[in-house]
């Protein structure tokens, strides 16, 4: 897997990946301590409005974000964004007020809605090889579960030799480092979008194209399973261990790390587990039998009874949330052209947060109000509903090339004089290039 790292562009933006996430998961520790700082035994409802914030920026204003952004270089963009994210966490240490908290919060959120799909889409530009890329999928999976395990453990050492408000000045840090290592690469040129194309269809483009996809419909059902069975865990399991089992903070740690090792342990296996699986659609069986596995799990753990039990259960869950969330991407490559990965990895963005803004407040309102219990049922529901939903969307035989027509297009259009309003979309250009060559009466886009 290391192997992908020979690549000189991606080793210095997956590094710029890894700094800013260390940056990123300090942040979360200190404005949780801002906020009790601020708020005192409020802490609680000041840190949930400013997570719904997060939340709602996500869902709302990266579709928008990638619209406006179209014709922007792709290395300036990432580089603005990680500066205007340092220049917003640096006024942090310094609020006075709670609805201080909240615009700044609003503003960071708002240029990571932005960041994260830009920087995702540029990756594929850079591997442009499927295996490189399944790798690199893997790698950012693994670095993503290091940073939940590693930055609590990173903020508690700092914190013994400095105040919390310093725990700014690394994200801060962070951030400068990640923009730093993104302008010594030079980022592959992106095909330029239509010019006639309008900023809200440049916005919805992403929506239309999972709609219309059923591999991208099966993967964003999937996210509801992925969001219901990550919110048990993250929102429920304090009050499995301390409540129900009566246990400490260190059995809690042990509890969470499990559903950490085992994302890890399937992010390492993931690329084995896609070479390897029948059919022409290695994705759908990994995802299905991941969200699968995260259902099983959450139904599970309702009946718990001591830790190692509620361990193998939430390493399973973690191992069944990485094999869904993984191979996303190559899913997304194969679906849309190069100059429209931005809005489609934008719509995926958007859209599996919007999952988590359903979960969240589920798993921790139905679990307050009426007992641990129902929210174990109402969340395994959720999660059954997803991977149902998935398995109707998403047809076994899901080939490489899709069939499609355009009619929104006018009938002068250059796309359409040149391949006909109905052809045969090549979801992997390179590959369609040397396995359907061209030929008279064949289009391919």
């Amino acid at each position: 897997m290391l192997g992908v790292l020979r690549h000189r562009t991606y080793r210095h933006l997956f590094a710029a990946q890894v700094v800013a996430l260390v940056g990123t998961g300090l942040a979360t520790v200190a404005l949780g301590l801002l906020a009790y700082d601020l708020a005192g035994e409020d802490a609680g409802a000041v840190l949930g409005t400013a997570l719904a914030i997060k939340m709602v920026a996500y869902v709302t204003l990266a579709p928008l974000a990638a619209a406006l952004a179209r014709h922007a270089s792709p290395r300036a963009l990432l580089v603005g964004l990680d500066l205007l994210r340092a220049a917003v966490v640096l006024f942090l240490p310094f609020v006075s007020a709670v609805w201080q908290v909240y615009v700044l919060v609003l503003l960071l959120q708002a240029a990571s809605a932005a960041f994260t799909p830009a920087f995702q889409a540029t990756i594929p530009d850079v591997l442009p090889d499927e295996e490189d890329y399944t790798r690199a999928l893997s790698l950012s999976q693994l670095a993503s579960d290091f940073e939940t395990l590693l930055s609590p453990l990173l903020a508690a050492a700092l914190l013994t030799v400095v105040s919390f408000p310093a725990l700014f000045g690394g994200t801060v840090a962070g951030f400068l480092a990640s923009a730093l290592l993104v302008l010594t690469v030079r980022l592959p040129a992106r095909a330029a979008p239509p010019e006639e194309e309008g900023t809200w269809r440049a916005a919805t483009k992403g929506l239309r194209v999972m709609w219309r996809t059923p591999r991208l419909r099966g993967s964003l059902a999937l996210e509801l399973a992925v969001a219901a069975a990550g919110s048990m865990v993250l929102v429920n399991t304090v009050v499995l261990v301390r409540d129900r089992l009566a246990l400490g903070e260190a059995q809690l740690a042990l509890a969470l790390g499990a559903f950490g090792g085992g994302s890890m342990l399937a992010a390492l296996l993931t690329p084995w587990l896609l070479d390897r699986a029948p059919g022409d659609a290695p994705e759908r069986m990994v995802m299905l039998g991941g969200g699968a596995l995260m259902v099983g799990g959450v139904a599970l753990a309702a009946g718990a009874g001591s830790l190692p039990a509620l361990m193998a259960l939430w390493a399973a869950v973690g191992f069944g949330f990485a094999l869904t969330q993984t191979p996303i991407g190559r899913l997304l490559v194969r679906s849309a052209q190069p100059a429209d990965r931005p809005a489609l990895y934008a719509a995926q963005f958007a859209l599996s947060h919007a999952a988590w803004l359903l979960a969240y407040p589920l798993a921790g309102w139905v679990g307050a109000g009426l007992g641990l219990g129902a929210a174990f049922a109402g969340l395994t529901a959720l999660g059954l509903v997803g991977l149902l939903a998935a398995l109707a969307a998403w047809p076994a035989r899901d080939a490489a090339a899709i069939p499609h027509a355009h009619p929104d297009l006018a009938p002068d259009h250059p796309h359409l004089r040149e391949h006909g309003r109905a052809h045969v979309h090549p979801l992997v250009i390179d590959a369609l290039h040397r396995h359907w060559p061209r030929r008279p009466g064949r289009s391919v886009v």
